[in-house]
């Protein structure tokens, strides 16, 4: 992969340039299958120049993962705001957009379970960080599917993680074609059949 065209950066710019390169390699190749000196010759810093910024390849992979963490969630709460106090709606324009996501040509997996997947040690601090997205995955639904009213909405909250992350997961295996396509109708089912349950009890 050739070098990042790009101006002369200082300061924070350079941090930035470091991680955009990482994102594209730790995207395409794997964490584990990409090394310093390949991050330093795809951003065009010197590899003296990252160390004072990232010491280990760890921080970049923790940087990374906290990159796409705020990406995924300023596309979340721009759909929150546009679907503010209607809670349905919401969820279902929210699995829109991830289904969506998933459906972009460059989307190779999550990061967050690509990363979790990567690192054995559940205390390495790569999978840490790739654990806050999914625990607020989780807390986000929950809050919405309290807002619904129905009897259980920690159940789910919990249904929909696991749409959504065998959506992203599935993704991977089938193709284009795959079980992903159906995360929207998914989705939905699962919403009814907790209104229905809670209208019943």
């Amino acid at each position: 992969m050739p070098p990042h065209k790009r101006s002369q950066v200082r300061g924070p710019a350079v941090r930035d340039e470091l991680v955009m390169a990482a994102d594209e390699l730790f995207t395409a190749k794997g964490a584990g299958n990409v090394g310093v000196d390949e991050i330093a010759a795809t951003s065009g810093i010197a590899k003296s120049t990252l160390y004072r910024w990232f010491p280990t390849k760890d921080d970049l992979v923790v940087a990374y993962l906290r990159r796409r963490d705020a990406a995924f969630w300023q596309v979340w709460d721009t759909i929150a705001a546009d679907h503010a106090g209607r809670p349905a709606d919401e969820l279902i324009a929210q699995l829109e957009w991830i289904r969506d996501y998933i459906a972009m040509p460059e989307f190779r997996g999550c990061p967050f379970l690509n990363i979790t997947a990567e690192f054995a040690d559940a205390g390495h601090r790569a999978r840490t960080a790739a654990q806050i997205n999914k625990v607020e995955l989780r807390r986000r639904l929950t809050t919405l599917a309290e807002q619904l009213g129905i009897t259980d909405p920690p159940a789910l909250a919990d249904q929909l993680v696991l749409v959504v992350d065998g959506a992203f997961a599935t993704s991977q295996v089938f193709g284009a074609d795959g079980p992903q396509n159906h995360l929207v109708e998914a989705g939905r089912a699962l919403i009814s059949v907790h209104l229905g349950a809670t209208q019943n009890g």
